[in-house]
């Protein structure tokens, strides 16, 4: 009786902790819980960290969980899947692509397990990724296969993270009609439309690009690259773009690294394609610089970050081609990735990850607390100097912690 009931214990043990490593549980909640990438400055392994970011709480800034990816690896950009039961990470290095196996522990906070690289076959430096309803997701490859002027789009399987084709189309080969230097991606699956950004070299030096190009999302065929920046010269490093679908207006909006500005380009019914891009806000009129990331919520709003000084700039989008400016917000120098909670009072908020690249002026290390009615920054975590390592992306615990990112 005694063995029955001790084999029975164990059984019961064995399942209720397979349950707690199963893939992410997106009606868990534990929505001021976030996952961070990071880079160590102490020479140590990168990785990934869960950290409680609710300024209310009485652990805000603790990291209760850790999974070291290795040195160098650099993870870059956080995911989820379409139904938000896997998540990824991309990285600068290592293996380019992981797939992170999370849980819960005893106490039910978010738990990190293990990584499985992806292999992502000649492509090199991952940025960004998109998945489709279809079962297929998308990766942008800064580095491609490693020439001066390469960069690459990967297509993988989404069930099962085999890379399907790798897109390529060198400059070389079609200056008018290329990839180069790919790092962000949208796709507009109604319309059948996946465009990249053409931003820089993954040494930082050796190029720089100016424009964006549109993709079938079908055939993989260029249907054209855009000139995003004043003039031909003019190395502007378009970082992120973003085709507005559903309800929203239908644009294609781009931020520019290098030019600090906001581009837009409308959808053209006839051409079935969009139409060229032009500046829609100049970072420069004040005194911004360094555009990033455009994340947008379900009220029409348009948030961006802007790494050099560190602001959030909030904008009406009702209007489009016109934006109109609603709010500013202080962050820290190297404004970067967002997320959005709210608080155990109630309040609703943006955590700001604040760090480009560990880039000199750009690279803070911390990530504010910032309340979105207010605009009053209502705390700060400083993972420079209290765990020696930088933030380098943002995701929630509990699923996308955004409405429109990509």
């Amino acid at each position: 009786m005694k063995l029955k009931f001790i084999a029975a214990f164990l059984f019961v043990t064995l399942i209720t902790f397979t349950g707690c490593l199963n893939e992410h549980d997106p009606d868990h909640s534990h929505d001021s819980s976030f996952y961070i990438d990071y880079r160590s400055l102490k020479g140590l392994p990168d990785g990934i960290a869960v950290i409680e970011l609710d300024p209310e709480a009485p652990d805000f800034g603790n990291i209760s969980s850790r999974l070291e990816l290795g040195i160098g690896v650099l993870p870059h950009h956080i995911y989820y899947n379409q139904n938000a039961k896997k998540m990824f990470t991309t990285a600068l290095g290592g293996s380019y692509l992981y797939e992170i196996r999370t849980g819960e522990d005893q106490n039910g906070l978010p738990k990190l397990i293990d990584a499985t690289p992806i292999d992502t076959g000649e492509n090199t430096v991952g940025e960004n990724l998109f998945f489709t309803t279809d079962g297929r997701y998308f990766m942008t490859f800064m580095g491609g296969a490693g020439g001066p002027k390469d960069g690459s789009i990967g297509v993988f399987n989404a069930n099962n993270n085999q890379l399907i084709k790798t897109i390529k189309a060198p400059i070389q080969a079609n200056p008018n009609q290329f990839i180069m230097y790919p790092h962000g991606i949208s796709i507009n699956e109604e319309k059948g439309l996946m465009m990249v950004s053409s931003t820089i070299h993954p040494d930082l030096t050796t190029g720089m690009g100016n424009t964006c190009t549109l993709l079938d999302l079908n055939t993989y065929e260029i249907k054209e690259t855009y000139q995003v920046a004043d003039s031909p010269t003019d190395l502007s490093a378009p970082v992120e773009v973003l085709l507005l679908r559903g309800k929203f207006p239908q644009y294609a909006l781009a931020t520019t690294m290098l030019g600090g500005d906001i581009w837009i380009a409308p959808y053209n019914t006839a051409t079935k394609k969009y139409d060229a891009f032009t500046k829609i806000f100049d970072g420069s009129t004040k005194g911004l610089g360094w555009a990033l990331e455009m994340y947008i919520d379900d009220s029409n709003k348009l948030y961006v970050s802007f790494a050099d000084p560190g602001k959030i700039l909030v904008f009406d989008i009702n209007n489009l081609p016109q934006l109109k400016l609603l709010k500013t917000f202080d962050a820290d120098k190297g404004a970067h990735h967002m997320a959005f909670f709210k608080t155990k009072s109630g309040k609703e908020v943006v955590a700001v990850q604040n760090n480009l690249l560990d880039l000199p002026n750009l690279n803070s290390g911390t990530v504010s607390v910032i309340d979105i009615n207010t605009g009053k920054t209502l705390g700060t975590v400083d993972l420079r100097n209290r765990y020696g390592i930088l933030p380098e992306s943002i995701e929630g615990t509990n699923g996308p912690s955004s409405y429109m990112h990509h």
